[in-house]
């Protein structure tokens, strides 16, 4: 689907609960020293600006880090990561998974990023000049998920974080995690999905946890609507192989919720 720009949701709820989490997981994984490698099936630009008049309409940055940021510990790796991003490109500047991902990642590390829509993916790749560790691939994130694995270095995170516009999506994604986790079965699999009034995500969720995957973990998060016909009601992560320690993280993320 090469419809969904995600401008006009960066910063929101559903960001602040992913992002958050993202990093953690990432700061995790880069204090051992070893190389890692990291995934992303669904980019975005990286870099986003949250006076653009696409982020100001929607007035979800507003609703999510414009409220959130303050209740960020100023020591936590998500804290860390907006600070660099603000001092680097300035106050209204907002990092998207692979700038997040970019910024933690060490010389020796590789980070794979796949985007399909033409404008996004050469944002991207604008975006990701400066990091020479990061590979952009415009293809399907999907495909990459599969041919890109077991990559090289074969510790690491991958991030499957589709926009769901195609209802499909719920369908596939429990063979595609359990596909590469049996190529790839020391990775950290980290799935985004958002939660809607009528629940599609239930079915997936059913799937992935009667495939036993190992180190699962669910964490969601409940907040109201952004705005009046707003249908998201809250973001959901499973995470396969989840790192050591992250569900107590997980539960203080949730309690910015609150």
């Amino acid at each position: 689907m090469l419809s969904y720009q995600h401008l006009y949701h960066a910063g929101n709820l559903a960001d602040v609960h992913k992002h958050a989490l993202l990093a953690v997981a990432l700061d995790y994984l880069t204090r051992k020293d070893k190389p890692l490698s990291y995934l992303e099936t669904h980019a975005g630009r990286g870099l986003y600006r949250l006076d653009a008049p696409e982020a100001v309409k929607t007035g979800e940055a507003a609703e999510g880090i414009g409220r959130l940021a303050a209740r960020l510990p100023p020591d936590h790796p998500y804290a860390r990561r907006l600070a660099e991003v603000r001092a680097r490109f300035g106050a209204t500047a907002y990092p998207g998974s692979p700038l997040i991902a970019a910024l933690s990642l060490r010389p020796g590390d590789v980070a794979h990023l796949a985007e399909l829509h033409p404008q996004e993916h050469a944002a991207l790749e604008a975006a990701m000049a400066p990091f020479g560790l990061v590979r952009v691939h415009r293809e399907d994130g999907m495909q990459m998920a599969l041919s890109r694995t077991p990559p090289t270095p074969r510790r690491g995170l991958m991030l499957i974080d589709p926009s769901y516009e195609v209802k499909t999506d719920y369908d596939a994604l429990p063979g595609l995690i359990a596909a590469v986790h049996r190529k790839w079965n020391v990775g950290v699999l980290m799935l985004w999905y958002p939660i809607l009034p009528d629940a599609p995500h239930a079915p997936m969720l059913r799937a992935l946890q009667a495939a036993a995957l190992p180190g699962a973990l669910r964490h969601e998060v409940r907040f109201g609507p952004a705005r009046p016909g707003h249908r998201m009601l809250g973001s959901g992560l499973f995470l396969v192989n989840a790192p050591w320690g992250i569900e107590d993280e997980a539960k203080a993320i949730a309690r910015l919720f609150r």
